[in-house]
């Protein structure tokens, strides 16, 4: 594992997610790249076309206004993993959630795995429900932490 593989996650992240530019896809991810995790659906799990859709879709939820702070970065082998917190204006549509104006902040985990110097496959686990929560589409029990 070498910084470079790193900063690949890092990119994925900062440049597509974050910064919007998505033809930063086609250089770092390789064309069979994949993403596993709850509530990606295969429009958005299958190569950097799918990557591209992804980010997209969650940057419109936040109006291009997405922030990503990495909180952890392990790596080991062809590994990387980054424990991270993202969030924004929620002022575009989410998950099927219209725009509600909150402010909104979210957590997760996502596991890289590279190949050949590049991201072949991403695992990814998030707070959904405390993001929903957040926005109001899901009641929040009383007295408990919405982040």
């Amino acid at each position: 594992m070498s910084e470079r593989d790193e900063q690949l996650a890092d990119r994925f992240h900062t440049d597509i997610f974050k910064g919007g530019k998505l033809e930063v896809a086609d250089e770092i991810l390789r064309p069979d790249f994949v993403i596993h995790g709850p509530g990606v659906t295969p429009e958005f799990a299958n190569g950097p076309e799918g990557a591209k859709r992804y980010a997209q879709a969650i940057r419109e939820g936040f109006g291009g206004q997405l922030e990503i702070r990495h909180d952890d970065v392990i790596s080991s082998g062809d590994r990387v993993v980054i424990r991270w917190t993202a969030g924004g204006v929620h002022n575009g549509d989410l998950l099927g959630v219209p725009a509600t104006g909150r402010r909104v902040e979210i957590t997760g985990i996502d596991i890289f795995r590279v190949t050949d110097g590049k991201l072949a496959e991403m695992w990814q686990n998030w707070d959904q429900l405390g993001m929903l929560q957040q926005v109001g589409a899901v009641p929040t029990p009383e007295g408990a932490a919405t982040s």
